[in-house]
């Protein structure tokens, strides 16, 4: 069983690396302002969303009404990409396209 010494020193020295890694990629960074500028956007966007979802759960109805809806669409993704091979075939290539458009590691 390894000392509880070895662990904290393996997971200081990880924590060494991934703070090096994080500086450099940080100091490779040329605008740092547009940084700051899109976390700021995330907040807010993380915030707005937790007020809408504050108010649609206060409303009767239509939480319960939402949930029928995701269970409506999650049984209809699993009829159409999940319960047969050709459409599972279907939705890999789907996503290999979409992640090569993402990339830009595309055939184009």
């Amino acid at each position: 069983m390894p000392s509880t010494d070895e662990s904290s020193t393996s997971s200081s020295v990880q924590t060494e690396e991934l703070l090096a890694d994080l500086k450099a990629k940080w100091d490779a960074i040329e605008d740092k302002t547009n940084v700051f500028i899109y976390g700021g956007g995330a907040l807010v966007a993380l915030w707005l969303s937790s007020t809408i979802i504050g108010a649609v759960n206060s409303v009767p109805l239509l939480p319960k009404l939402l949930e029928l809806l995701g269970l409506a669409y999650t049984g209809w993704f699993v009829y159409r990409y999940l319960l047969f091979k050709d459409n599972r075939k279907e939705l890999i290539q789907d996503i290999e396209d979409l992640k090569s458009k993402i990339t830009g590691n595309g055939k184009e």
